[in-house]
């Protein structure tokens, strides 16, 4: 049978209460927060309809069993990643979980290193863990400077938090950069927390490489945090997985408090489902988000060639730098208040993100090409 990918119209959308379509009035098209406006993968709706069949909504058992040997199954034939489902570690989302190995790692007021233009939530969230913030740049082909890294980690970094595939430039860190990185945090005892959510949405062209196969260095001192929850489109069901791949990992792992209570059984229960039954589902979404990909290229080089933009390899998002239509360090706001299109800020990237967008594009080619549109008619 097909797989059903139709988005409904915009008042349609309109009625969803998640963050992406409750935030703005009627005639706002939005491409901000990463939700997907596809219907979800029908093994996942069978399976909530099921529970609430079954009034099953009490608590995330704190080791579900199902879940980390589906996780590992789908790691192996989507990823080409060998997952011992014994270190694999239920954890509400992924944020709470770098936000508790930070706890961990360092002490209160010790440093923590990512990459910028970054997620958002690493500027206002990671703090919460009593860490400061060490920046690091980005080369022009997107890579992580090297230079930058090295003054980092030798500025008394004690974690490196990346986010691999990197949002929001969508950009697959190649083996060899992912190798490197691996050796120049190995030589300082520095923690490598890779934020690996993106990963299952590797577009066409491209080939991840999970942070746990890359080396022994990589394993000794890494921890990958995962879940359904972007490339299922279950982000409101609270439910990540940490995975480790060494005895020096899973010791630091077992010294986090115990957050299973705090996890989603609905979140739990929809993520199995989807790592067992959505591979189907999930490659036609891979197949729509590629061609969406060339399509906003496309619209992208007819109505707005000003737009610099490197198509992404993975994730559905576009960052897109909008400097020469000068718009100022805000373009999202011209494109908001004139053209009635939300997008992300490029500021709430840090300040790489001064005169950027971020655009969300899994939605329907129709939506799309609108999007595209409006922004135009906004300049």
């Amino acid at each position: 049978m097909p797989i059903d990918l139709t988005v409904p119209s915009l008042a349609a959308l309109h009625e969803r209460r998640s963050e992406k379509w409750s935030l703005h009035p009627g005639d706002v098209l939005s491409a901000t927060i990463a939700e997907m406006d596809y219907p979800l993968a029908p093994t996942v709706t069978e399976a909530l309809r099921a529970a609430l069949d079954r009034h099953d909504l009490g608590y995330a058992p704190p080791a579900p069993r199902g879940l980390r040997e589906a996780f590992a199954g789908f790691a192996e034939r989507r990823l080409k990643w060998t997952v011992d489902p014994d270190q694999v570690v239920l954890v509400p989302d992924v944020m709470i979980g770098l936000i508790e190995l930070c706890r961990v790692i360092a002490a209160p007021g010790e440093a923590v290193a990512f990459a910028t233009p970054a997620y958002p939530p690493f500027f206002t969230t990671l703090p919460q863990a009593g860490v400061t913030l060490l920046e690091v740049g980005l080369n022009l082909d997107g890579a992580l400077n090297s230079d930058q890294l090295d003054d980092a980690l030798d500025a008394g970094a004690r974690a490196l938090v990346l986010a691999s595939p990197h949002n929001p430039t969508g950009r697959v860190l190649p083996v060899t950069e992912l190798a490197a990185i691996a050796e120049r945090c190995a030589e300082r005892d520095v923690w490598v927390l890779a934020d690996e959510i993106h990963a299952p949405l590797t577009l066409p062209g491209a080939t991840h490489t999970p942070w746990l196969e890359v080396s022994d260095a990589a394993r000794h001192r890494g921890v990958a945090l995962t879940s359904a929850s972007k490339a299922f489109n279950l982000a409101g069901l609270k439910a990540a997985l940490l995975v480790t791949a060494s005895p020096a990992a899973r010791e630091l792992v077992a010294r986090l408090p115990s957050l299973s209570d705090h996890s989603g059984l609905l979140g739990v229960i929809a993520a199995q489902a989807a790592f067992e039954g959505g591979d189907e589902w999930l490659d036609a979404v891979i197949e729509q988000l590629a061609r969406n990909r060339d399509r906003l290229a496309v619209d992208l080089a007819a109505q707005l060639p000003q737009v610099a933009h490197r198509p992404p390899q993975a994730t559905f998002l576009a960052w897109l730098d909008c400097t020469a239509l000068g718009l100022g360090e805000e373009p999202a706001r011209t494109f908001l208040e004139r053209g009635r299109v939300a997008l992300g800020r490029g500021l709430d990237y840090g300040r790489p993100g001064a005169g950027h967008v971020r655009l969300n594009f899994a939605t329907s080619p129709e939506h799309l090409s609108e999007i595209v549109s409006r922004m135009a008619g906004a300049v």
